[in-house]
């Protein structure tokens, strides 16, 4: 029966491309955009699940709050400025979260290295100011989103010399030495401090940016949220919960209540988000493909290699590799998986809300997308092999083509039954998926 059906499939395909080429190329350019879009959720979905082996629902409010975030920053560039939001208690609790979320890190990081030369109660109160500063500077951002491209430039330096130092004494440490000379490490950070300055200024200059900035400020609060999430909340449950069960029906009242949440602060009704890259289509042998679906693909693919490096070359990937195959001997060896598993979560919603905000400017913004796409994305698990970052790119990118060409006869409104039949067609013949995790 499965080789029957893919043969059908395949057949209804073929034999569609001969009728119109045309429109087949118009349907495999849409298909590919939305599938980069379920590629990235389902990525994202796929680290934090072979991690931790449980099913986040919120991982889904993640995708729907990078959308929306960027409606928050951006709304006086959408409708003429005529539903624009800024909400001072929305803004109190982000930055409330990020003051929790940086104190944990800098006591995480520094509190056992320097506990030998200063008391706790310095420590504490020195990590406490810092992150009351690290809080007051992300409220200063989401108050004065008009201002954006100006109020970020003290953390475009940081990210620059952070990223220039790391790179820097990563290369040397693979292709030199093992060890980096204190000599180089300051010239790092000079380099990285002024090539950052001058970003900044760039930036400073450069009002256009404002939207773009507002993706990176959009995915490091659904990041922070899930950190926040996990370290807060899900360390705790995970000790005392005797099944999966109880964390995902947990998991789904978070989700429910960031729902709620967003149609209480935005309403109910879709929302458009600003038009990135002029708005400009290229057209491809009698098809059109938009500039943000190129961008979206090219995200995808990235993304992909980014995270295929992290996993497979760094300390950090091997360490989550551990923790995926056995949590309590990984604990054994003297990982701190807590840790690990924060920085996993961090990066899994950075993935989700990349492809909901990309999701949200190729349509529209509205409360159940967040819902939408967290199914999407784990039909593209399915599919592509849950638990492997291959199968999850390969998932995404089949799902988004099964899901347009078999629409071709239909209204757009049937492309969510078409994942459904290939999410049961899948669990019934094939539950591994293409690419078995091994």
């Amino acid at each position: 029966m499965a080789v029957v059906l893919v043969t059908l499939v395949v057949a209804y395909i073929a034999w569609k491309i001969t009728e119109s080429p045309n429109q087949a190329l118009q349907f495999a350019f849409n298909g590919v955009s939305v599938g980069a879009v379920y590629a990235l959720v389902a990525m994202g979905f796929t680290i934090v699940y072979s991690t931790v082996w449980f099913f986040d629902m919120y991982y889904g409010a993640a995708a729907a709050l990078g959308a929306y975030g960027v409606f928050y920053l951006r709304s006086s560039e959408t409708l003429g400025g005529l539903y624009e939001v800024n909400n001072p208690v929305v803004n109190g609790i982000f930055s409330l979260v990020v003051v929790g979320v940086v104190f944990w890190a800098l006591h995480t990081a520094l509190y056992y290295r320097l506990r030998d030369r200063y008391s706790d109660t310095v420590l504490r109160i020195g990590f406490g100011v810092v992150a009351l500063i690290a809080g007051a500077y992300i409220d200063i951002v989401l108050t004065r989103p008009e201002s954006l491209h100006i109020t970020l430039g003290p953390a475009i330096v940081v990210l620059i010399a952070v990223g220039l130092v790391w790179i820097g004494r990563t290369v040397y440490a693979k292709f030199i030495s093992s060890g980096t000379p204190r000599a180089l490490t300051i010239a790092l950070v000079a380099v990285g401090i002024a090539v950052g300055i001058l970003a900044a200024i760039w930036f400073s200059g450069t009002p256009g940016s404002k939207l773009y900035l507002s993706w990176g400020v959009s995915c490091f609060l659904a990041g922070t949220v899930s950190l926040a999430l996990y370290r807060g909340l899900y360390v705790f449950m995970r000790e005392r919960a005797r099944s999966p069960l109880v964390m995902l029906v947990a998991t789904l009242g978070i989700l429910l209540a960031f729902s709620a949440l967003i149609v209480i602060v935005f309403e109910s009704t879709p929302r458009p988000l600003p038009e990135p890259f002029g708005g400009g289509a290229h057209e491809i042998g009698g098809a059109n493909i938009k500039t943000l679906n190129i961008f979206t693909i090219a995200v995808a693919i990235i993304g992909f290699l980014g995270l295929l490096w992290l996993l497979k070359m760094t300390t950090f990937g091997r360490t989550v590799r551990a923790i995926g195959d056995d949590e309590e001997v990984a604990k054994v060896v003297g990982i701190n998986t807590t840790v690990i598993v924060a920085m996993v979560f961090f990066i899994g919603a950075v993935f989700a809300a990349l492809g909901g905000l990309l999701s949200g400017h190729d349509t529209a913004i509205q409360p159940r997308m967040g819902l939408l796409l967290l199914l999407k994305g784990w039909i593209a698990s399915v599919v592509g092999g849950i638990g492997n970052l291959h199968g999850a790119i390969l998932g995404g990118f089949l799902l988004g083509m099964l899901e347009q060409f078999g629409i071709w006869d239909l209204a757009g409104e049937w492309r969510d039954v078409v994942s459904f039949v290939v999410l049961i067609m899948f669990l019934s013949f094939w539950p591994a998926g293409i690419l078995p995790r091994k």
